[in-house]
């Protein structure tokens, strides 16, 4: 009796789009949109550690203000819309299909892919926004955004358990990267074999300080919005501007706003190394590979 394989057959090809070779370039593309905006947000959080006082938020809508009052500004943007547009149709593909590398069929994997996804795409509609209205005033600020949303959110019935529900979530996941890169396992995903013992060096240095940045970021930015919950006040969350700005507040001074800026200047220089040795799938094997079928 034959045996109905449509499903497996259907997941199969879309495993082979996942898996294509213009998926592997749009995984590439986006990695350097993502570099770009990175090293641009710690050029700016160095600018304010520095005592410049720059005038743009030291976060991706400062970023994306900073390119549209470049000469061929606009083209730029645009150029940042298509590379943030592949990053999100990339994650988009690893969320239904897995990702290329192992344990990447994992529920948790998929569902962290399908956030970013959604994550790429937010900052992608902002940056066709600022585009359309001309480059440099169309971005709303990141700390305006936050405690709009939050404020929004906190009038819904139950909404300062969900604010507290996403801060701790936040604070967690920081916690997590932090660990994650001190580890190295970013190292999993990079064809480490092609490099040479100090590019090696080089690449492992920039993904564990820039990783770590980003995940203390992400666990100060989680704990503001615990903050917000806990007093009921949406003044209390803060963008990703203002969460650096507050490093300054501490005790440490400037210096630990300054290192913040430098880790995530970093790790917008990891995100073109890994665009560089990114792990993809092997093309020519998965091509010659015949499509199974179950008969009886």
């Amino acid at each position: 009796m034959a045996i109905d394989n449509g499903g497996a057959q259907a997941k199969t090809r879309g495993q082979r789009v996942a898996d294509s070779r213009a998926m592997e370039v749009a995984s590439r593309v986006g990695l350097c949109a993502r570099g770009v905006i990175y090293v641009l947000v710690g050029l700016l959080a160095a600018r304010i550690g520095f005592g410049g006082g720059s005038d743009k938020e030291a976060d991706r809508s400062g970023a994306v203000r900073t390119i549209g009052e470049q000469s061929y500004g606009q083209v730029l943007l645009w150029a940042l819309v298509v590379g943030l547009a592949a990053m999100a149709l990339w994650r988009l593909s690893e969320a239904a299909f897995g990702q290329a590398t192992e344990g990447g069929d994992k529920w948790t994997r998929r569902l962290g892919s399908l956030g970013l996804a959604v994550f790429y795409l937010v900052i992608c509609i902002g940056v066709v926004q600022t585009a359309l209205v001309g480059g440099s005033g169309g971005a709303r600020g990141g700390d305006e955004s936050s405690k709009d949303y939050t404020a929004r959110v906190l009038e819904l019935p139950y909404g300062r358990v969900l604010v507290g529900v996403f801060g701790a979530v936040l604070a967690i996941v920081g916690v997590v990267i932090v660990v994650r890169s001190l580890m190295r396992k970013f190292e999993k995903n990079l064809r480490t074999e092609r490099m040479s013992q100090t590019t090696r060096r080089i690449v492992a240095a920039l993904g564990i300080i820039g990783g770590v940045a980003c995940g203390v970021v992400a666990v100060a930015t989680g704990l503001f919005s615990l903050l917000a919950a806990v007093r009921f006040d949406a003044s209390e969350a803060k963008g990703l501007d203002e969460t650096l700005r507050s490093f300054a507040d501490t005790p440490a001074g400037p210096v630990l706003l300054i290192a913040a800026a430098v880790g995530l200047l970093l790790f917008g220089l990891y995100s073109f190394c890994e665009a560089r040795w990114r792990k993809a799938p092997d093309h020519e094997a998965s091509a010659e590979q015949p499509v199974s079928r179950d008969a009886g």
